[in-house]
């Protein structure tokens, strides 16, 4: 049998979950026809066939979790042996072994709750809590010592049960638990906040957009903050063009695509292409190469509720500019008190290359373009 393995689906993406099958074993399939499409951190992608031929066996089920150059299909005819099935990977393993490295103790009650370091157990209590599934990690330990004993298991145990079974995280909720467990792990984050008086604004001004040409103002006085940094390498990269990733809120979790070169875009291009983008997404058709490779973000969460915040910097991005809700405000105008309409903002950096006088002078920029009237 000829085996068809995971395919690189760039921007270093390791695996992806089988969404649906569009073959069984044992259908005839052309060359290039969709073989499977499967969700990664990014979209869904479909994937075609990459010969004609007759299907002999399907690695994995939807709601799997196959990793970069595992199986996918066998095609019948010479060619590699037969695969192992055992290399689709399913998702709840993966999990566990995050957890066992990474989980504070949170269950099972009492005091001491936490251990910290290595886990305290003996082998017979660790056998009850894999035949139990329960996570060590993830139990108060009660015994001398920080130990954990068979009745914390057992304890432990009857809170899941009570809880009932757990939400599997998938797709892009999982890939942002990913990305924001990064970007605690490596970022410097410091977050400096002001307002913006917008009372000049006409009616129907778009927010969106005003922000848009309003960080690009930031990102041309302080073009340090329009950056990728390599951490391993401890290298900076500037970059002239202004790649604007801009968070999008849907149920199935967090979305950022990313608007290209928005510094050379007129305000009707930039709707245009922001409406498209939000349109795809929503449809899970946005193409994986639209999301990604900013080099800046914007987060716009006041249209839903907030007025500041500490937005995330994910590497190798250095920088998010967060927008709270508009509001009126009692403010000093012209030595008497007055109700203007305030944008309340929000900048997280990365300060292991971004100084607090940069990132200062990027909200001020900022914070100037949109108290201009247009």
């Amino acid at each position: 049998m000829k085996i068809f393995k995971l395919p690189d689906l760039g921007e270093g993406l390791q695996e992806a979950e089988i969404v649906e099958w569009h073959v069984k074993s044992g259908d005839e399939i052309r060359a290039d026809q969709p073989l499977v499409s499967v969700e990664t951190a990014k979209a869904i992608v479909e994937i075609p066939s990459p010969q004609a031929g007759r299907i002999a066996k399907l690695f994995g089920k939807p709601g799997d979790i196959v990793h970069l150059g595992a199986p996918l299909a066998a095609f019948e005819g010479e060619g590699a042996d037969d695969a192992d099935a055992g290399t689709v990977v399913g998702h709840m393993e993966v999990g566990k072994q995050a957890m066992q490295e990474e989980a504070p103790a949170v269950l099972g009650g009492g005091a001491g709750a936490g251990h910290g370091g290595a886990i305290k157990a003996m082998p017979a209590v660790r056998a009850l809590a894999r035949k139990l599934d329960i996570d060590l990690a993830m139990v108060t330990p009660s015994g001398p010592e920080g130990v954990v004993t068979a009745a914390d298991v057992q304890r432990a145990a009857r809170l899941l049960a009570e809880l009932g079974p757990p939400e599997v995280l998938r797709g892009v909720r999982r890939a942002m638990a990913q990305n924001m467990a990064r970007a605690q792990n490596e970022v410097a984050a410091a977050t400096v906040i002001d307002d913006a008086d917008i009372h000049a604004w006409s009616p129907h001004t778009d927010v969106t957009i005003r922000l848009v040409r309003a960080l690009v103002a930031g990102c041309r006085a302080e073009p340090e903050l329009n950056a990728w940094f390599d951490a391993k390498m401890e290298r900076r990269h500037v970059l002239a063009k202004i790649d604007l990733g801009i968070a999008v809120d849907l149920p199935e979790g967090l979305f950022v695509p990313v608007l290209r070169d928005v510094a050379q875009r007129d305000s009707a291009g930039l709707r245009a292409g922001l409406d498209r983008m939000r349109a795809d997404i929503r449809a899970r058709k946005i193409p994986p190469e639209e999301m990604r490779g900013n080099t800046i973000t914007l987060s716009n969460f006041g249209m839903i509720a907030g007025k500041y915040a500490a937005p995330v910097v994910v590497p190798p991005t250095v920088a998010i500019l967060g927008a709270g809700r508009i509001h009126d405000q009692v403010v000093a105008y012209e030595g008497a008190p007055a109700v203007h309409r305030i944008l309340p903002l929000s900048l997280t950096f990365d300060h292991r290359v971004v100084t607090g006088g940069e990132a200062a002078r990027f909200l001020a920029a900022v914070i100037k373009d949109l108290e201009m009237a247009l």
